[in-house]
């Protein structure tokens, strides 16, 4: 038996407001007079999105160096005279400290930046740029320069420190305008959910299952009544919310039960969770559907019995999630539009970037479907619940 976290609900006014999907709940700055600001609404509430982008995210910073490297090349190859290795070099030994010091600092700042009012958080977000530009332009001139071209050069500091500020605007810019094109609308994501994980023919063949044992066997009738409406009542949830990985398991095991019932013992299901952290954040209903696309896939076509197998483990700072089937024959095989397989990968791209990993395909006899992504430990405190396949 597997408990089950749910987060307990706190009327603590001394809590801080938390932080869900990549920080998508966006706080207010304390207004005047009180101990603590009131937590503000959620992207999915209709929130702004806020303004720096998640810098702590490798793949947003590699982008970053990246669009800053080009500008360099493009810069060397318009302006200034002599060797273009030269000229590069110029631009690159002030350019590249100032981003990459730019990008700690602002990933170490960002969730105090994104709670200030809009103009603020762009003001803040160009300004330590600049700042940082400071000490760079001027160690830069003692290293470089000679004596006598000193007084010019710091006569044109505060041309450069514009142009810092500028072309940090431009990158923030961007990068926020990605962020944006990235982030659906509230409507658009409850869609998708909607669509992705409630599948109509799980829910007509649950249902005729429960009308098949209302008379035989009352009893697991009551049960499978009872673990479809914990799964509807996790169906209709925001899906873009983290959730503490122990809830996850356990609202695959209340779906798993339901279609062992509906199966009539063709399927078996083994668990290996030695190696998980109860506490790690996964993205709400991202096991569910793999599960889901193994039973409809593997399991259903097969006249015989089958088994998936699930494997969940933390290791560096990774999780890692595998979901085994049994691969039925050719003439036994369902064709199916990857919907479920597609929607688990973007979900994957929005939330980690290029720090998540995605496979899925033919392993042997069986069908592997590998999760790996960042650990995220869960801070909050939770009120466990228990699971009970025999009640």
């Amino acid at each position: 038996m597997v408990p089950d976290l749910q987060p307990e609900r706190s009327d603590d006014p001394a809590r801080p407001p938390s932080v869900s999907a990549g920080d998508s709940t966006v706080s207010g700055s304390p207004a005047p007079g009180t101990a603590r600001s009131r937590p503000g609404r959620r992207l999915t509430d209709g929130a702004a999105v806020p303004v720096l982008a998640d810098l702590c995210s490798s793949g947003i910073a590699w982008r970053m160096v990246a669009i800053t490297n080009a500008g360099a090349v493009l810069l060397a190859l318009s302006l200034g005279e002599g060797l273009l290795i030269e000229r590069l070099l110029h631009w690159l030994v002030v350019l590249e400290p100032i981003l990459l010091i730019s990008i700690v600092l602002l990933c170490l700042l960002r969730s105090r930046i994104n709670g200030l009012i809009r103009s603020w958080q762009w003001l803040c977000a160009v300004l330590v740029p600049v700042l940082v530009a400071v000490p760079v332009c001027v160690i830069a001139m003692l290293a470089f320069e000679p004596e006598s071209a000193w007084p010019h050069t710091l006569m044109l500091l505060p041309v450069r420190l514009v142009l810092v500020g500028f072309l940090a605007w431009l990158l923030l810019g961007y990068m926020h305008l990605r962020t944006v094109s990235m982030t659906p609308s509230l409507s658009e994501a409850r869609l998708q959910a909607l669509q992705a994980r409630i599948r109509p023919h799980f829910l007509f063949n649950s249902l005729n299952t429960v009308l098949g044992l209302m008379r035989s066997e009352p009893r697991r009738a009551e049960f499978m009544l009872e673990n479809l409406a914990d799964l509807f009542r996790v169906f209709m949830r925001d899906t873009r919310d983290l959730v503490a990985i122990e809830d996850e398991v356990v609202t695959c095991r209340q779906y798993l039960a339901i279609e062992e019932m509906r199966l009539d013992g063709r399927l078996h299901v083994e668990w290996s969770l030695d190696a998980m952290q109860p506490d790690s954040l996964i993205p709400s209903l991202l096991l569910q559907p793999l599960i889901e696309n193994a039973v409809h896939h593997g399991i259903e076509p097969v006249p015989g019995p089958g088994t998936i197998t699930i494997l969940i483990e933390n290791r560096d700072d990774m999780v890692t999630v595998q979901v085994r089937s049994t691969m039925p024959s050719e003439a036994e095989a369902r064709s199916g539009n990857q919907l479920g397989l597609a929607n688990v990968r973007e979900r994957l791209m929005l939330l980690y970037d290029t720090r998540a990993r995605f496979s899925a395909g033919p392993a042997g006899d069986h069908f592997e479907v590998t999760l790996k992504f960042p650990y995220r430990k869960e801070r909050r405190r939770y009120v466990r619940r228990t699971f009970n396949p025999d009640r």
